[in-house]
């Protein structure tokens, strides 16, 4: 079967091609009824657009490239999964490159979607990169470009958030009200903004509620299990070790939790334990796991309805940079209940 052009469809609705081709693209010059009668028609004789030709005509390839630190973080996968939704709904393919938390991989993805001609990109930043000359040329050449999660706001490129500080300032002021007295923190990267927000919550947090800042009870990680290991076994071979540990996030925590059990401190009786994420293995684990959910479909939508945003105005002056900021919120599980009386 030969496939169907636009020229079919306008025979079938007895019309001109430029007309259908404007209701497709849904121009605002065509009547609500003949887009309804070139739709009807696409779909009986099972019009397929072709991408090629439609991004020469239109000079967009209706294309995203999204960059993620790994996709085996529920995390990524759960704001990749808010981006396709609002994708799906506008006409827009996802192009997905996986950094691995390496600068490198990062540059080579920015590459790739070049070449593919995109007409956006969001980006999570990976923890390696320390140098940002790669999204400069990616500005200067004013292609749209949206960060998400974890951002640099130096580079005056628009960001979607969550807010970090005070997501961290709710957890370390949950471990206080269940009872905790000495309350560690495992850190990420510092030069990741996110991770620094965190860890200024959570000194806040015990400066709010007369608590000293202790700098031997803070430990620096870089976001994994064996991280939150290697913490917790330093705080542990401390004099005055913390009974409680607020993990920058929920694979450090994961870590926390396994160096616990394997020492036969009892959580959260002992000691209390609360990570950063909400990833989906922390309401199955033993203790489930306490910690700040980061309205991830929220984020993958609203990055990229602001990108989108950017498109639409490209050729225009797009000087003021957005930042959009979501609101975290505190789960309380088992891991943080609260020590024996």
């Amino acid at each position: 079967m030969l496939r169907a052009t636009i020229t079919d469809i306008a025979k079938e609705v007895n019309t001109t091609a430029a007309t259908v081709s404007r209701a497709l693209s849904n121009h605002p010059r065509i009547s609500e009824k003949t887009k309804r009668s070139v739709h009807a028609a696409a779909v009986k004789l099972n019009y397929k657009r072709d991408r090629v030709a439609s991004s020469l005509r239109s000079g967009k390839t209706h294309l995203i490239g999204v960059i993620i630190p790994s996709a085996e973080i529920n995390f990524f996968g759960s704001v990749v999964h808010g981006i396709e939704s609002i994708a799906n709904a506008h006409g827009y393919g996802v192009l997905l490159f996986q950094s691995n938390e390496q600068r490198a991989y990062e540059e080579k993805g920015l590459e790739n979607f070049l070449s593919a001609r995109v007409d956006g990109i969001l980006v999570s930043i990976a923890k390696d990169t320390k140098d940002y000359s790669h999204f400069k040329q990616i500005r200067s050449r004013r292609i749209p470009i949206v960060f998400f999660d974890r951002v640099k706001d130096e580079l005056g490129i628009d960001s979607v958030v969550i807010d970090d500080y005070r997501g961290a300032f709710m957890a370390t002021e949950h471990l206080i009200a269940r009872g905790y007295k000495r309350i560690a923190h495992i850190s990420g990267p510092l030069h990741l903004k996110n991770f620094y927000d965190r860890l200024q919550g959570y000194k806040d947090a015990l400066k709010a509620k007369k608590r000293k800042v202790d700098q031997t009870l803070i430990y620096n990680g870089n976001v994994s299990i064996e991280s939150g290991r290697e913490g917790t076994r330093h705080f542990l071979s401390m004099r005055n070790p913390p009974d409680a540990i607020f993990a920058t996030e929920d694979f450090t925590a994961l870590g926390v939790i396994k160096e616990l059990k394997e020492k036969g401190i009892r959580i959260p009786r002992q000691f209390g334990v609360i990570g950063f994420a909400n990833e989906l293995f922390g309401e199955h684990i033993t203790p489930t796991l306490s910690t700040v959910d980061q309205q991830t479909i929220q984020m993958g939508k609203s990055a990229l309805k602001l990108l989108l945003n950017i498109i639409d105005k490209r050729g225009t002056n797009h000087e003021t940079k957005q930042k959009v900021v979501l609101d975290p919120l505190l789960i309380c599980r088992e891991s943080s209940a609260g020590k024996s009386k």
